[in-house]
């Protein structure tokens, strides 16, 4: 065994072997290239309302026109009018691989002028996807959810509302290649997660092709067997990696602090609060008895900080204002970024 092999071992086992703690399957941390959920949009009519419909609008009176005149109902006026009928927006989510004969949940928005959709029936819609082709169909009774006020009652779901019409036809067992895509892109995690899904396969059928991606080449023993290799893959634990940040809602008062965050040496003086970092503690200087004085050493993190501003009494709004200030000093390493 030559030693740039020795040392290609040594790298993996360190990048692969971390702390098995904040290992993620690497499932959840990726996707897999054209499996994905597609959307559907269709237009309906929702019937059987208390009189809390569109009335005049003259879309919805179109509609109900010609549905009529598909049914068999001949009119010499379309344009009929009436509360208890109101035009809708119908969304649903096609799930990857869906089947003909499986049901959808689907959202009913109103159109028009309609103040509530309870108690109404969406007649039935076919669903279309961004191709314009009809992929579902939908119908049912609508359910606004539970009372209270944060129901919206021009908002509602059908439960299964929607039988899909037609397969999503993918080629996937006898795949030759598969593509990983990382939710948050990073190059360590990408390079971590090449290494473990050769080592788990036994050679170098992964590679990292930027940041956020990874290309997989089907090994010959899983020819035929995508469904078990992507099984296989998805299993693996990952440490992934991740930038040194720290998320401010101003409006919450939500602070959200990564591990890597470091701050270098710096003196604070916010009110009467003084905190320094790094350098020594001189004679005399003492914390006040309100213990509004504090040293910390050079290298602290964030959370060390926010530690011992707690530990001071400072109030979330002060922490934020502390926050922003050592960044635009400079002294501390990672993004911060304001919601």
């Amino acid at each position: 065994m030559n030693l740039i092999f020795i040392c290609f071992l040594i790298v993996t086992n360190l990048i692969v072997s971390l702390d098995d703690s904040l290992a993620a399957r690497l499932k959840d941390i990726a996707s897999i290239r054209g499996v994905r959920e597609n959307q559907l949009i269709g237009y309906g009519v929702v019937v059987g309302l208390k009189g809390t419909g569109d009335g005049k609008a003259e879309f919805t009176a179109k509609s109900l026109g010609r549905m009529l005149d598909k049914l068999g109902v001949r009119l010499e006026n379309q344009m009929i009018q009436s509360k208890n009928a109101a035009a809708v927006i119908v969304t649903a989510q096609l799930p990857p691989f869906a089947k003909a004969g499986n049901n959808l949940d689907v959202t009913v928005s109103a159109l028009g002028e309609a103040t509530s959709l309870e108690g109404g029936i969406l007649l039935q819609t076919p669903l279309r996807a961004a191709n314009d082709e009809i992929y579902a169909v939908a119908q049912g009774a609508i359910s606004l959810g539970g009372g209270g006020k944060d129901v919206f009652p021009t908002v509602g779901r059908i439960p299964n509302g929607a039988i899909i019409e037609r397969d999503i036809s993918v080629d996937f067992a006898t795949r030759k290649m598969f593509r990983l895509t990382l939710h948050n892109p990073d190059f360590m995690t990408a390079a971590r997660v090449a290494l473990a899904i050769n080592k788990e396969l036994g050679g170098q059928y992964a590679s990292a092709r930027d940041a956020g991606t990874i290309d997989i080449v089907t090994p010959f023993s899983f020819e035929g067997k995508g469904v078990e290799l992507i099984a296989t893959i998805e299993s693996i634990t990952i440490h992934p990696d991740q930038k040194a940040k720290v998320v401010i809602n101003e409006r919450t008062g939500t602070v959200v602090i990564g591990e890597n965050v470091k701050l270098s040496r710096v003196a604070i003086s916010h009110g009467n609060l003084t905190l320094k970092i790094g350098g020594e503690k001189e004679k005399g200087d003492k914390n006040s008895d309100l213990g509004r004085v504090f040293y910390m050493e050079q290298g602290a993190s964030v959370k060390d900080l926010v530690d011992a501003l707690n530990r001071l009494g400072v109030s979330p709004k002060d922490l934020i204002a502390i926050l922003q200030s050592i960044k635009a000093a400079g002294a501390l390493h990672g993004e911060l970024d304001l919601l």
